[in-house]
């Protein structure tokens, strides 16, 4: 049964995150996921100082928003002072995390902070952290109430407003024309991200969460010119690692995330040389035909 529990928590993490990494990777914003795992440590940090509690909650209340005030920073970069946006995004991250350990430090240094619970999340522990009732009936795990919460706001999110997504992600400028802000929807994609990623810390850990938004959707990416169908393949790519990750780990007796983020990347590179359309192998014959003709 911890298998079964396991298999559907990465699912859950999976389908969240490659929803919402469909539309990072067609911005180019694919490593705000990294980003958000690092500037929310100051957020950490704050949340002790203000509560005077290590307990999880609070913890996560002050890791979410700071992510949602490390997305209006990288935005704000990248507008006013004109930096690019993957320059925006390493400047935040790096000055964001350089505060939280410099209030670490400074305020917090003889306090044993519970940022490890948010940052470095073991998937193995999901099946401990059991919700039971009043009347002492297990629920199953919280982690997995959590996330299947997460992933209806996400789909819900993603399936009313797919065309102001698709338009403010492929067209900006027809975009503003027909009157649909860019701005507007570029902070509700980046609260939707802040959300998916700070929910899935304390279960699967940063790496992961970070793997999830990147891989599947670059996978995809490479798959298909279809929006829709990126979508689909994205989700569907990270059950199948989920899946097969938490195999490999228990074959090779290692880590359940590390697994995962292989089997991930094997996706990927499978991808990459196979694609019928984008694929290595197809663009060297097409290229072979080319010079032949």
């Amino acid at each position: 049964m911890d298998a079964f529990w396991i298999i559907v928590t990465g699912s859950l993490v999976a389908m969240c995150c490659s929803l919402l990494g469909c539309f990072l990777i067609l911005r180019r914003m694919a490593m705000v996921g990294d980003a958000i795992s690092h500037a929310v440590l100051p957020g950490i940090v704050l949340a002790f100082l203000f509560s005077g509690t290590r307990e999880v909650w609070s913890m996560l209340l002050g890791a979410a928003t700071l992510g949602v005030a490390c997305t209006f920073l990288i935005e704000f970069l990248h507008k006013k002072a004109r930096v690019q946006s993957d320059a925006s995004i390493g400047v935040t991250f790096t000055w964001l995390f350089a505060l939280g350990i410099i209030l670490i430090s400074v305020y917090a240094g003889k306090v044993d902070l519970d940022q490890d619970c948010v940052l470095y999340g073991e998937i193995a522990y999901v099946p401990l952290d059991v919700w039971f009732t009043e009347s002492g009936q297990s629920l199953g795990p919280r982690t997995v109430w959590l996330m299947s919460g997460v992933f209806l706001l996400i789909l819900t999110f993603v399936t009313l407003f797919y065309r102001q997504l698709y338009l403010t992600s492929f067209d900006p400028a027809f975009a503003v024309a027909i009157g649909v802000s860019t701005s507007v929807w570029y902070y509700l994609l980046m609260g939707a991200v802040s959300l998916t990623t700070v929910a899935a810390f304390e279960s699967v850990g940063a790496i992961l969460v970070v793997a999830f938004l990147v891989g599947p959707p670059a996978t995809a990416y490479l798959l298909t010119d279809d929006l829709k169908k990126m979508l689909l393949i994205s989700s569907g790519l990270g059950v199948v690692a989920s899946f097969l990750g938490f195999y490999l780990a228990l074959w090779l007796d290692g880590s359940v995330a590390g697994a995962i983020s292989v089997i991930i990347g094997l996706e990927f590179l499978l991808a990459f040389v196979l694609s019928p359309s984008h694929g290595l192998i197809s663009r060297n014959r097409k290229l072979s035909k080319v010079a032949s003709a």
